[in-house]
């Protein structure tokens, strides 16, 4: 059985990677405050999150089965019709919950 108490250590831990995380955000935010960005770099930036994402999601799809397969359809479905990134990803990910267990 799983002890869901919560663990002084666990939680320093998460809190930790919590305040990296952010700092690592706002330090990137203050820099680019601070310098000239140009157009190329813009375009860059513009299309670095779809690029992690595909970085993240692709091996899974790469190796994945069916449920993974039609998940990512539901997404790019979404995301052609709605161009709405969060939305897509949330319905892969319910699609996958709802699938996983029927197959």
């Amino acid at each position: 059985m799983v002890d869901l108490a919560l663990d002084p250590a666990v939680v320093a831990v998460v809190l930790a990677m919590s305040l990296v995380t952010y700092a690592t955000k706002a330090g990137g935010l203050w820099v680019l405050g601070h310098v000239d960005v140009s157009p190329r770099l813009q375009s860059v930036l513009e299309v670095l999150p779809g690029a992690i994402v595909v970085a993240i999601v692709g091996p899974e799809l790469a190796t994945g089965g069916p449920v993974e397969w039609i998940a990512g359809g539901v997404v790019l479905l979404i995301m052609w019709r709605t161009e709405n990134v969060l939305i897509s990803l949330l319905a892969g990910i319910a699609t996958v919950l709802v699938l996983r267990p029927l197959v």
